[in-house]
């Protein structure tokens, strides 16, 4: 096996490349048909691979790891800004959503796919606007007929 850091020019075989990415030979083969990684050098068994096709690799597992689609995974190789407004769905899409009671009548509705969150992303979210909440609830006066530390006078 080669060894390679991806600015180098060194030419693998796929499996080399896969050994390297981590990935199935497989998948990298249906990212290179979907156009996302490039044709290697010559064909067949004696297709080469370099240090960008590591690269695209590398980066197409750290955005799917992440829960981007390939179709957005498509569009940010090709250059598209990674924060862009977000599409309509097409019908039939299936999205997940996060869905966060902050308190009673205050929610969050997060879909971190079309936002560009990763998961871990997406926890720091949840943590900073709860922290942020309780800051200021702690600031906002309190109603006395719904403060449950109310005490009653008789």
């Amino acid at each position: 096996m080669n060894t390679v850091s991806p600015g180098t020019a060194n030419a693998f075989s796929l499996a080399d490349l896969c050994i390297l990415a981590d990935l199935p030979i497989r998948t990298a083969r249906y990212y290179i048909q979907l156009g996302l990684v490039d044709k290697p050098e010559g064909e067949t068994r004696a297709a080469k691979y370099g240090s960008k096709h590591l690269e695209q690799l590398l980066l197409i597992k750290k955005w799917s790891t992440s829960g981007v689609s390939l179709a957005r995974i498509r569009e940010l190789l090709q250059g598209e800004q990674p924060l862009i407004a977000p599409r309509q769905p097409a019908p039939g899409t299936v999205e997940v959503r996060s869905h966060l009671t902050i308190a009673n009548g205050i929610e969050l509705v997060i879909e971190p796919g079309r936002a560009g969150l990763s998961p871990e992303q997406v926890r720091r979210l949840v943590r900073g606007v709860i922290n942020v909440f309780k800051e200021v609830s702690d600031e906002m006066p309190r109603d006395p007929a719904t403060d449950p530390n109310r005490i009653d006078e008789k």
